[in-house]
């Protein structure tokens, strides 16, 4: 493929990152193949698996040669080490035991990477979210600024109430600003996590209402079983218990195996040979110290997970409570508190304009529901923060 169809290609993906929707799970799709503290993390598994090949290397033989000037005046030899009780086994053992735990680790970064996905995708849509309702509050402001001025004109209303429409239509476009600050911002923390562009823009496709709280038992069990650092926890484990093995297969000392031909010895012989064996006595260096320190960092490890396990169970429990009292909140807010306050709010410009309240009773109002709308916007953006909340502590997507 050539360089010029290379850049076409890419300037397309760019063109349909910004024309269709993202959803959640294509956001953390994206994640997951391209963030680059993923790829750092799953970079590691190249290390342990040219420490598996490590592991399985069998040790050299020796060969010499001697030149003496007794006879025999030549001798050629070899020494073949001989590896018993599966030491070779137990190093190969240890390395996949260590190549599972980094796997495990690069899973566990994912899922972390995971969460932090969910809470800046939800982020960003609340900030733009917050923008539309800032441009709804421009309008309204815009409207008061317009009836007021219309009343000042007719001799209606003073003067006064025509300048505290135009300041509330001011700060209106002042919140309005800050809004698109806001999105801005958002975006690039997003775009951070998904390796897009900083200028990428793509539709947010998932609102803040959706997801569902999972049953707290459900959800405990599935931490449990599946949490990513409890496997990463558990496959250090499995990295001690085949250290444990390995110190145990190394208290057995290797024999060793010499052949010697000699040559040139006058008067009794041209070529001959030897042959001898070999093996280091345990007396001074037995081993059962390195077991000592492997049975320890097994029963360590084990406790660290149990520990983790229970800490685990507690943090899901509590993220549960606030995602249910969150998921509470959004739906009063949706059912019952907006309705009402847009209906105020509409009674409020119709009294206003037909002269039958003053300006600030109505500016009072408005204030009410600019801070209603800012309150349910806040209320969704804490069910989703929730929700990456209990993402995390399990460990695992929540199903």
């Amino acid at each position: 493929m050539t360089r010029a169809a290379l850049v076409l290609l890419a300037v397309a993906a760019v063109q349909d990152q910004a024309s269709s929707p993202l959803s959640l799970d294509a956001a953390i799709a994206r994640a997951l193949a391209a963030n680059r503290t993923i790829l750092a993390a799953r970079a590691a598994r190249a290390i342990d698996t040219a420490g598996v090949a490590v592991a399985g290397q069998r040790p050299n033989p020796e060969v010499n040669v001697e030149v003496e000037r007794e006879t025999p005046h030549w001798a050629f030899g070899a020494t073949v080490p001989l590896e018993v009780a599966g030491k070779r086994a137990r190093r190969i053992d240890v390395a996949n035991a260590t190549l599972a735990a980094t796997e495990a680790d690069a899973a566990r970064v994912a899922a972390d990477v995971r969460a932090e996905v969910r809470r800046a995708y939800y982020v960003a849509v609340a900030a733009s979210r917050r923008v539309a309702i800032a441009q709804e509050l421009q309008g309204i402001a815009t409207r008061a600024r317009d009836a007021a001025q219309e009343r000042f004109q007719t001799g209606a209303a003073p003067r006064l109430e025509a300048l505290q429409a135009s300041l509330a239509l001011a700060q209106a476009e002042n919140d309005l600003a800050a809004a698109h600050g806001d999105v801005a911002a958002a975006r690039a923390e997003l775009n951070a996590l998904l390796a897009y562009p900083p200028d990428a823009a793509p539709a947010l496709a998932d609102a803040l209402e959706s997801g569902a709280v999972p049953p707290p038992a459900a959800a405990t069990a599935q931490a449990l079983s599946a949490n990513a650092e409890l496997t990463v926890l558990q496959k250090r484990i499995d990295e001690e218990r085949a250290r444990l093995a390995l110190a145990r297969a190394l208290r057995h000392p290797d024999p060793s195996i010499t052949g010697t031909l000699t040559y040139d010895a006058p008067g009794e012989f041209t070529f001959g040979w030897r042959a001898a064996a070999a093996v280091a006595l345990p007396v001074f260096t037995t081993g059962r110290p390195e077991i000592r320190v492997a049975e320890a960092t097994l029963a360590r490890a084990t406790a660290e997970r149990d520990a983790r396990a229970a800490e685990i169970a507690g943090a899901v429990g509590a993220a549960l409570a606030r995602a249910s009292a969150a998921r509470l909140a959004l739906e009063r807010y949706q059912a019952d508190i907006l309705p009402a306050s847009i209906q105020v709010e509409q009674m409020a410009e119709e009294s206003y304009r037909a002269g039958q309240t003053g300006l600030p009773a109505y500016l009072q109002t408005v204030q009410a529901a600019r801070e209603i709308r800012q309150r349910a916007l806040q209320a969704g953006l804490d069910y989703q923060l929730a929700l990456a909340d209990l993402e995390r502590a399990m460990g695992t997507p929540i199903r």
